[in-house]
This record gives C-alpha cells, sequence and structure tokens, in this order.
C-alpha cells in the first residue's frame, strides 16, 4: 500500500511565507525557491504564469512560453529540482509586486485549493514526471505561439499544473494533460481549417 505523504502548508500560504521571510523591498529568485525544495518546479511554474494576467509588452508570451519549455525539458530529463542559470537567480524580483499578484488571484487560488489535495500522489513522481514534462512543452509552445486572446487561457493552465505539482494532486494533473492535448488537437483543427480557408480564398 502506499503511504500518503504527509500535509504540508498550502502553496499560497507557503510562497507568501517565503516572501515576508525575505529581507528588503526585492527578493532574488533563489532565496525565493530556495525553501520551497522539491516543490520548486510548482512554483516556478507559478511565477511563469503571472505575466499572462498583467499588462506587459507584446510578445511576452513568446518569452514565457520558451521559458515554460526550458523548465518542462528539466523535468522530462529527470531533475530532481529545476535547474536556473546563475544570472536568472541572482535577478530580483519585487516582493510587493508578487503579493499583489497573489491577491489578484485569490479567489482562482481558493478554489484551487479546495479542490487540491493529495491523491494519485504516484502520478506526481518519476515516471510519470516524464509525462508532466512533455505536456509543460506542449503548453509553452502553445504560449509562445502568436495566437490571439490565449495568455488568460495558457496562464489558467499553468496555475493549474503549478497547483497540482505543489499540492501533489495527481487527479488535477491528469485534468491539465488532458485539456493540453484536447487544446493541441483543437488548434490543429483550427489551423488546417484556416489554412483550407485561405487556399480557397486565394
Amino acid at each position: 500500500m502506499t503511504v500518503a505523504e504527509p500535509r504540508e502548508e498550502k502553496t499560497a500560504a507557503l510562497l507568501r511565507a517565503a516572501l515576508h521571510a525575505a529581507p528588503g523591498e526585492r527578493i532574488t529568485l533563489d532565496n525565493l525557491l530556495e525553501p520551497l525544495k522539491r516543490r520548486a518546479f510548482g512554483f516556478l511554474l507559478l511565477l511563469l504564469a503571472i505575466p499572462n494576467f498583467i499588462p506587459v509588452p507584446l510578445g511576452i508570451g513568446g518569452v514565457m512560453g520558451v521559458l515554460v519549455v526550458a523548465l518542462g525539458l528539466e523535468m522530462l530529463v529527470g531533475l530532481e529540482h529545476p535547474w536556473i542559470p546563475g544570472f536568472l537567480r541572482r535577478r530580483t524580483l519585487s516582493r510587493d509586486g508578487l503579493l499583489r499578484f497573489l491577491d489578484r488571484i485569490e479567489p482562482v487560488t481558493r478554489r484551487l485549493e479546495r479542490m487540491c489535495q493529495p491523491r494519485l500522489q504516484r502520478l506526481t513522481r518519476r515516471p510519470f514526471t516524464l509525462v508532466s514534462g512533455a505536456v509543460m512543452i506542449l503548453i509553452g509552445i502553445l504560449l509562445a505561439l502568436p495566437i490571439p486572446f490565449t495568455n488568460y487561457v495558457f496562464g489558467g493552465m499553468l496555475i493549474a499544473f503549478a497547483f497540482a505539482l505543489v499540492e501533489r494532486d495527481g487527479a488535477l494533473l491528469v485534468a491539465v494533460w488532458t485539456s493540453t492535448l484536447a487544446i493541441v488537437v483543437a488548434s490543429a483543427s483550427f489551423s488546417r481549417a484556416l489554412l483550407g480557408f485561405a487556399r480557397d480564398l486565394f
């Protein structure tokens, strides 16, 4: 019989605690992720979702998409913790800005935290992390594509993915896998239809 892992502090509360524990108005990515240990993949994914919900320059989806793909590749090759280049680990983030973002998405995080529980935890560990890595790469590619009005959709998927990883919720993880594959199929069908329409038009 598989023994469930002990229940840990909730996702948003743990992130808030890490932010409040940091001295100064800015916090390095390294200092933020250090106390999160094995849950760092999920928290880093949550951080990558942030720009999809705030007014930022056009093209930011491409940048975030590439970073999500890189994170997915690390999970795909079996890393236990995300590897981040030194110049990024030393990059500072606004503590107040991150806290405001957590306040903004609190209605969503509360619902996710009520839904999430450690279940089907085997799906959150190897070899199933290989599936998560592949799905993360697909989401990153979709996010990087110049598809209008999709940042919120893919940003929301990243948040759900992050919570599934942090809370060790295999059921939510399966839902994210399924939704991603459905979106990939729908996007491919739409692209073929659009290509057919363009051929007929010209």
